[in-house]
């Protein structure tokens, strides 16, 4: 198989390429998913030939491509970042004090046997509390007791 790319096509590529593995692999230290990284090694090393050493550097010492400040934090991909964990907070703190609130008040074992359309519904309220909390007053009500 041979695929062509034109240069912008190539740049996106590496931009998804460097999302897509940082999603996957940034929160890993020792256990590092090696397909991606993988893929992302063979996609970074075509990075001379289309003319993105701006965006991709090659160490000697570790023998491995990496990416550059610029493909980091002077591109795009630093606003694509910021929006994808911005969002993945609010929804997983509306969600999860939403179920927290929700088992609560109706008891994990009766949450259980609800069918799932009948728990969807009955935990809306939950979650459009918190919706509309957060988007009035960000996390600046939000308080933990003693």
């Amino acid at each position: 198989m041979n695929i062509t790319f034109t240069k912008e096509q190539y740049e996106n590529l590496v931009k998804l390429i460097y999302l897509g593995n940082w999603m996957v692999n940034a929160i890993r230290i020792d256990d590092v998913i090696k397909k991606f990284e993988d893929v992302e090694q063979y996609i970074y090393s075509f990075h001379k030939d289309l003319g993105l050493e701006r965006y991709v550097t090659y160490n000697q010492e570790l023998g491995k491509f990496f990416p550059t400040n610029e493909l980091e934090m002077e591109s795009d991909v630093e606003e694509y970042r910021d929006d994808y964990e911005d969002e993945v907070f609010w929804s997983e703190m509306t969600d999860r004090l939403a179920r927290r609130d929700f088992i609560r008040e109706h008891g994990e074992a009766v949450v259980r046997k609800m069918e799932p359309m009948e728990r969807m519904k009955k935990e809306q309220p939950f979650i459009d509390k918190y919706d509309d909390e957060f988007c009035k007053h960000g996390i600046e009500r939000l308080e933990i007791g003693r």
